[in-house]
């Protein structure tokens, strides 16, 4: 029975290595020779990226089981019982004059600059998980976005904060690699698009700080207290990050995933004030208080990176942690009064006018999803 259970074991194994590496959901791994590159930067140590200030992902034995426990006794409101309220996007409006920006869930964004059309970690697709039976499903929403990328006009840029499925997702890559002019991404996350069939000539990748023109704007990758990975055999073996985008009328920033730091003030330092902040506070947990940031961080995140208007992401699309589905927002509209700031906080779909609209009292909309069953 040993040597049956034992051989079991091997086949299970080598079956999932295969797996592994022949899905194409997992992407690639960055060459040897792209290490040898890497290995001359401060960031990369021992043959990984690493974060500006020492951080571990192992968690005590007392974290796992109560993580456990969490899962098991599920908790209150973590999914919406109704449907997301969804806006039907406005193409008129986006293919018009002047910056806009359309969230689409989650960490998901188009953004109109300087008549360029870009799109911001562009997960769209239905669960966050490189296999379909499998993993957190997106919520329910109103109107039905699986045919958004069909819609959409011809996107200028791609950016690409860091490569876990909730950001890199293979399925909307592919939907939109034919639509697509450029895609920027932090170093190490070409590999995955390559794979997929991106021109390698079409792809920029950036370290942290660096900066580069494209068609009038300047686009810089800022550093994040993050990881990332796409299987378990090449954890931070690609780079993670936030982006910078400044064009003639309005200077853009988005963290990416991430906890709280003082990176902040030195984004802040050498690229602020921002007339819009994208900011992630949701999925986070005192167990991983270091990956993700609280709705309150967030805030203070915005201030330290001299934003005018933030907007809080990384919500409205999939549970990935503990806390109700709507924490994040109810706590940051919360802070913002305190910190006297202006966060918006807009319908999925609605495209806002970043010279004219930003400037709206949030309307608690979530509230209204418990209705709409």
């Amino acid at each position: 029975m040993r040597v049956y259970l034992f051989g079991f074991l091997v086949v299970l194994g080598l079956g999932l290595i295969m797996f592994i590496n022949l899905h194409p959901s997992f992407g690639g791994n960055p060459s040897k020779k792209a290490k040898e590159i890497y290995q001359s930067l401060n960031n990369y140590v021992a043959g990984r990226f690493v974060n500006q200030v020492p951080t571990k992902m192992n968690m005590s034995a007392s974290n796992i089981f109560s993580m456990i426990k969490d899962y098991i006794l599920e908790g209150t409101n973590r999914n919406p019982t109704g449907s997301i309220p969804v806006i039907t996007i406005d193409w008129n409006k986006i293919n018009g004059e002047g910056d806009s920006i359309t969230w689409l869930g989650h960490s998901a964004f188009l953004l109109s600059i300087d008549d360029k059309k870009m799109l911001i970690d562009p997960m769209l697709g239905p669960i966050a998980s490189p296999v379909s039976f499998a993993g957190s499903k997106r919520y329910k929403y109103s109107e039905d976005m699986k045919d958004i990328i069909d819609e959409m006009p011809p996107i200028n840029a791609v950016f690409i904060t860091h490569d876990h499925y909730d950001h890199l997702d293979y399925h909307s890559i592919l939907k939109l690699k034919n639509k697509v002019g450029h895609f920027f991404v932090p170093l190490g996350v070409s590999v995955h698009l390559i794979r997929w069939g991106i021109a390698k000539d079409k792809i920029t990748e950036l370290n942290w700080w660096n900066e580069a023109e494209f068609q009038g704007l300047t686009v810089a990758l800022t550093p994040a207290k993050h990881f990332s990975g796409r299987g378990i055999f090449n954890q931070d073996s690609t780079l993670w990050g936030g982006w910078v985008i400044l064009g003639k009328h309005t200077r853009f920033y988005t963290s990416g995933d991430g906890g709280y730091d003082e990176h902040f003030k030195e984004i802040g330092k050498k690229y602020g004030s921002f007339d819009i902040t994208l900011l992630e506070g949701g999925q986070y947990d005192q167990r991983w208080s270091w990956v993700h940031m609280t709705p309150e961080q967030a805030v203070q995140a915005h201030l330290d990176i001299k934003g005018k208007v933030m907007m809080l992401m990384h919500w409205g699309g999939f549970t990935l942690a503990f806390h109700g589905w709507n924490e994040p927002i109810e706590r940051a509209v919360n802070e913002a009064k305190k910190a006297d700031i202006n966060l918006i906080a807009p319908k999925i779909g609605e495209t806002l006018s970043i010279n004219s609209d930003l400037y709206t009292p949030p309307s608690p909309w979530w509230e209204m999803c418990e209705a709409l069953q």
